[in-house]
Order: C-alpha cells, then sequence, then structure tokens
C-alpha cells in the first residue's frame, strides 16, 4: 500500500506563485509513476503534470512553461511548482501515485489541497 499526502495550497493573485509538495510512503518501491492532477468545480480530474514509468514528464498544454514538477527521490517527494498562476487554475489539486501490486497498477490519491488564484 501506498499512502501520499500534499501540502501547499493556498490563495495567491493572478500572475503568482505557490509550490505544492507531496510525500509518499508505505510501499515505495512499488511506485512506478507520481503525478498532479487538479479538479474544479463542475468539472472533471484532469493531469495537470506527472513523472512517467520510464521518468519523463507529462504536461498539460494549459501549464506548460508556468508549471515545472520535480522530485526527490531520498524524500519520496514529488513537487509542483506553479508560477504565473492564473484565475482559472483555481481547483483542488490532487498528489497522485501507481503502484504496482500483485501484477496490477493501483493508484492512491491524496486528500487533495486547494488553489485559488484572485484576478
Amino acid at each position: 500500500q501506498v499512502q501520499v499526502v500534499e501540502s501547499g495550497g493556498g490563495l495567491v493573485q493572478s500572475g503568482g506563485s505557490l509550490r505544492l509538495s507531496c510525500v509518499a510512503s508505505g510501499s515505495i518501491s512499488s511506485i512506478t509513476s507520481m503525478g498532479w492532477y487538479r479538479q474544479a468545480p463542475g468539472k472533471q480530474r484532469e493531469l495537470v503534470a506527472a513523472f512517467t514509468a520510464g521518468g519523463s514528464t507529462n504536461y498539460a498544454d494549459s501549464v506548460k512553461g508556468r508549471f515545472t514538477i520535480s522530485r526527490d527521490n531520498a524524500k519520496n517527494t514529488v513537487s509542483l511548482q506553479m508560477d504565473s498562476l492564473k484565475p482559472e487554475d483555481t481547483a483542488v489539486y490532487y498528489c497522485n501515485a501507481r503502484a504496482l501490486q500483485a501484477g496490477m497498477l493501483v493508484s492512491s490519491w491524496g486528500q487533495g489541497t486547494q488553489v485559488t488564484v484572485s484576478s
């Protein structure tokens, strides 16, 4: 089992920056990928940025050039640096870890952290 806990959300003005962090615990060695998703009111949860199983990164088109995902393997942490924030970035941000368990990929989600960008 893998558990993830997010931190770092908050309220910021348009154009500002925030940094989110996610710490994983449990069966760390079984994790194949980690990333960030977000869900705005009335919308589906969407990928923001993630490390793939091969170690490369994926970004949503809407955040390319503004958000940067990074990781610290020694601390089992994945972070999301968000710059040039826009009101449309307002959402609950979730950390996700996918781990191989009994031959199946299992997703673990954090409780989410609110990011609010005021205009």
